[in-house]
C-alpha cells in the first residue's frame, strides 16, 4: 500500500492506495481541487464538508451530462452517415444520366 497526500482546498489529506496507482489518485485529487474555488462560492464558504457537497454535484452533473452526450453523438453521427449516403447516391445517379 501507498500513501498519497491530496491538496484539495486549502487542506492536506492523505490517502491510501495500491500500489502503482499513486499517479491516477493524485490525478483524481487534482480533478477536485480544480472545482474548488467553484464549490466554496457555491457553498457560501459555509463549511469544507459543505463544499465537498458542492464539488460532488458538480462532478456529478459533469458525469450526467456525459452519459448522456454519446447517445447524442451517436445520432449525430448516423445522420452524417445518411447524408453521405444520399450525396453518393445522387452522384452516382447523376453520372449515370450524364452517361446515358
Amino acid at each position: 500500500m501507498a500513501d498519497v497526500t491530496l491538496t484539495i482546498g486549502d487542506r492536506r489529506h492523505v490517502v491510501a492506495c495500491r500500489d502503482g496507482e499513486e499517479e491516477r489518485l493524485m490525478k483524481l485529487g487534482a480533478l477536485l481541487d480544480s472545482r474548488w474555488a467553484d464549490a466554496a462560492r457555491a457553498s457560501g464558504g459555509m463549511s469544507a464538508e459543505r463544499t465537498m457537497l458542492f464539488i460532488a454535484l458538480l462532478l456529478a452533473d459533469s458525469l450526467d451530462e456525459s452519459e448522456r452526450r454519446p447517445a447524442e453523438l451517436a445520432e449525430s453521427h448516423a445522420l452524417d452517415r445518411v447524408a453521405e449516403w444520399l450525396e453518393d447516391l445522387a452522384d452516382a445517379l447523376e453520372n449515370r444520366s450524364i452517361n446515358a
